[in-house]
């Protein structure tokens, strides 16, 4: 199963506190167990870890993400296409053309049922996306890029 399929997302996460690690593999259960047939991306870039779910194994049909950025261990939930869904209560951040987030800093105070109605939305507006059926692939774990010498370069600065 790719909810189980976690040794690459713990080799990534490991220079991160105990923390944040615990916060973003809670957050990821929390997005399998909402939409086991999504796919699981993972881009292990040098200046922040991302990983998100798609119907198909492509970046640009992610309908939610979480981001840890490694300067100073923010953790962001967001959505790829989240100019395009609704937020009535205005809680995504984020000013460009596509990306919104929310930021994660304590469980307890995330607002768990308004970010799943918009992870819903999210994912519907994903699947309008998928321009085959042939396209949609169910349940996997991808590590789609790794940059370990940018890494490194990085935080060593």
């Amino acid at each position: 199963m790719p909810k189980e399929e976690i040794s690459d997302l713990l080799r990534f996460l490991y220079e991160f506190s105990p923390e944040v690690r615990e916060k973003v593999l809670w957050l990821r259960e929390w997005v399998w167990d909402l939409y086991p047939q999504a796919n699981e991306l993972i881009y292990d870039n040098y200046n922040a870890l991302a990983f998100g779910w798609s119907p198909t194994e492509k970046l640009g049909q992610t309908f939610c993400s979480i981001a840890v950025y490694r300067i100073n261990e923010g953790i962001h939930f967001g959505f790829y296409w989240g100019a395009d869904i609704a937020d009535p209560q205005k809680l995504l951040l984020g000013k460009g053309n596509q990306y919104r987030y929310v930021p994660v800093n304590n469980l307890d105070d995330f607002p768990w049922d308004y970010i799943s109605g918009l992870v819903e939305q999210a994912w519907e507006n994903s699947l309008a996306k998928v321009k085959s059926p042939k396209d949609i692939v169910k349940g996997k774990t991808i590590t789609k890029m790794t940059s370990p010498k940018k890494r490194e370069k990085k935080l060593k600065k």
